[in-house]
C-alpha cells in the first residue's frame, strides 16, 4: 500500500519568505492567518449553500492557500508553539467541513440529490478520520505524515470541481468520499506496520 502524498505539502522558503516577511513586519501573527483561512472557507461554504459554485471554489482555493503561510510565518518569527499547531489543525478540519456542509445544505434545499447528500456526509467523515488516525498515531509517539489523499489533495479536488461547475462536483464528491476513507485505512495500515517492526504487534 503506498505511503506517499500526491501533492507536496511543503513550499520552499524562497517562495514563502517574500510573503511572510511583510506580514511579520505588519504585526500579523500565525493564528491570525489561521483564523482568516477559516473565515474564508466558511464564506465559501455559504456561497456553496447558495449554489454559487464558481465563487465558492475560488474563495475556497484562495483562503485554503493561507494554510501554507501560517506555519511559514511562525518559523520565520520564531513563534512556533504547540497550541498554534493544534489551533491550526482544528480550524483546518472545520474549514473543510464548512464547505462540504454548504454543499450538503444546497443539495438538501433543491431536492432530488440523495446521492450527493450521502457523499457529502461520507466525505466529511472521511476527512475527520484521516486527521483522527494521525492524531491517535502521534498520541502514541509516531510521526504520521503519509497519506494518498490528505487535506491538500482534497482541497484541490473540491475547489477545482466547484470552479469547473455543477456537473463535476458530483464526481469530486465520489473521489473525496472513497479516497479519504482509503487514506484513513492506509494510515492505520502504516501504523500497524511500524508497530510490528518495533515488536509492538506480534507477527501471526
Amino acid at each position: 500500500m503506498p505511503s506517499f502524498t500526491l501533492v507536496p505539502h511543503k513550499v520552499s522558503t524562497r517562495i514563502t519568505d517574500p510573503i511572510v516577511s511583510p506580514l511579520a513586519a505588519a504585526g500579523i501573527t500565525p493564528n491570525m492567518i489561521s483564523v482568516a483561512g477559516f473565515g474564508g472557507n466558511v464564506a465559501a461554504g455559504a456561497l456553496a449553500a447558495g449554489g454559487h459554485f464558481l465563487w465558492a471554489g475560488l474563495v475556497m482555493l484562495v483562503f485554503s492557500a493561507l494554510d501554507l503561510l501560517d506555519g511559514a510565518l511562525a518559523r520565520k518569527t520564531g513563534t512556533v508553539t504547540k497550541f498554534g499547531a493544534v489551533f491550526d489543525s482544528v480550524l483546518d478540519r472545520v474549514s473543510e467541513a464548512a464547505v462540504l456542509a454548504g454543499l450538503l445544505f444546497h443539495y438538501t434545499e433543491i431536492g432530488g440529490h440523495t446521492e450527493e447528500i450521502v457523499l457529502c456526509y461520507a466525505a466529511i467523515v472521511g476527512s475527520i478520520m484521516v486527521s483522527y488516525v494521525r492524531a491517535r498515531a502521534e498520541g502514541i509517539g509516531l510521526t504520521l505524515r503519509e497519506g494518498l489523499f490528505t487535506r491538500a489533495e482534497r482541497v484541490l479536488v473540491l475547489g477545482g470541481a466547484l470552479v469547473v461547475g455543477h456537473g463535476v462536483v458530483r464526481w469530486a464528491l465520489w473521489v473525496l468520499a472513497v479516497l479519504s476513507h482509503f487514506t484513513a485505512a492506509q494510515r492505520v495500515f502504516t501504523v500497524r506496520q511500524r508497530l510490528s517492526s518495533e515488536g509492538e504487534i506480534p507477527d501471526r
